[in-house]
């Protein structure tokens, strides 16, 4: 098969039920798929079948590159922690397979997502989430001392093994190092992201530790902490439990024309539902001086 038959329209592999990939990975199925990848179930017959997963980058320029920058984290944090103690996946090798780059991964369960989803919103006992947490901390302060942010803490993001007993922090195709961090209003998925990000504040690995909270709420209610529509109405939510920000932080940010006035009162965005039209209104009337 050309590596052009290999992929469909959007440039995801085209696999099929018995595929050997690297002359070793038998595929025998599908484990889940994202924007930036397909990840398999494989079987590796060179090592007695033994099960793993391989995740297969689209292909295309643009995940290509981010791929190639997801493996540098990868062998960077497997150089550090090459027996996988500190709770962040470890590649296990890596390959190309009819133009996609592929990571090999040991096998985990399931995701927190799919563990909270089948719990049906009751949510975890507070043992359960205190003993993830213990290990997600220890996650992030290896990462912290690789000076990597991690950028998308989420559920999804959190696997888990198959006795409930240890989770690891997967998927770095949105990390970046502490030293290059750009402003953005979109870094980190919706629910879990930072105020600092929407606001366009200078930011580092606070941003994966507020995003881990909210993961842990998450944990143990069933609930979304924070359930905004878009940046805005996550600002609104989050100044509703917390209260407002500080007139020294928003001075500062980037962004704050977006969601405040000229006097750093709040706007809540509202939309028409018929005409589409954006308008904006008033709340949070306590000063912010």
């Amino acid at each position: 098969m050309r590596d052009d038959e290999a992929a469909d329209g959007e440039g995801y592999y085209k696999f099929r039920s018995g595929d050997l990939l690297d002359g070793r990975y038998k595929v025998v199925g599908a484990a889940g798929r994202g924007v930036f990848s397909t990840v398999l179930r494989v079987r590796d017959t060179v090592s007695g079948n033994r099960e793993l997963v391989v995740k297969v980058i689209r292909n295309n320029e643009v995940m290509r590159k981010a791929g190639e920058q997801e493996l540098e984290f990868l062998k960077q944090i497997k150089q550090q922690d090459p027996e996988g103690k500190k709770n962040c996946v470890i590649v296990e090798s890596h390959f190309d397979h009819a133009g996609h780059l592929c990571l090999v991964f040991e096998p985990m369960d399931r995701n927190l997502r799919e563990v909270v989803k089948k719990l049906g919103g009751i949510g975890l006992s507070i043992h359960a989430v205190r003993k993830f947490a213990k290990q997600l901390f220890t996650a992030l302060r290896h990462l912290k001392k690789l000076k990597i942010l991690h950028g998308d803490i989420k559920p999804d993001n959190i696997l888990v093994n198959e006795d409930m007993t240890g989770v690891k922090i997967c998927d770095f195709g949105s990390a970046g190092f502490l030293d290059k961090c750009e402003i953005t209003p979109y870094l980190v998925s919706r629910f879990y992201r930072p105020p600092e990000i929407m606001l366009g504040m200078v930011y580092d690995e606070l941003v994966d530790m507020w995003s881990l909270g909210c993961v842990l709420y998450e944990l143990y209610t069933g609930k979304i902490l924070f359930p905004g529509k878009d940046n805005n109405d996550m600002l609104k939510l989050i100044m509703q439990l917390k209260g407002p920000f500080p007139s020294k932080k928003l001075k500062r940010a980037e962004f704050v024309d977006k969601h405040f006035d000229k006097e750093l009162k709040f706007r809540l965005k509202s939309i028409d539902p018929l005409s589409k039209k954006v308008s904006f209104l008033f709340v949070l009337r306590k000063s912010y001086a």
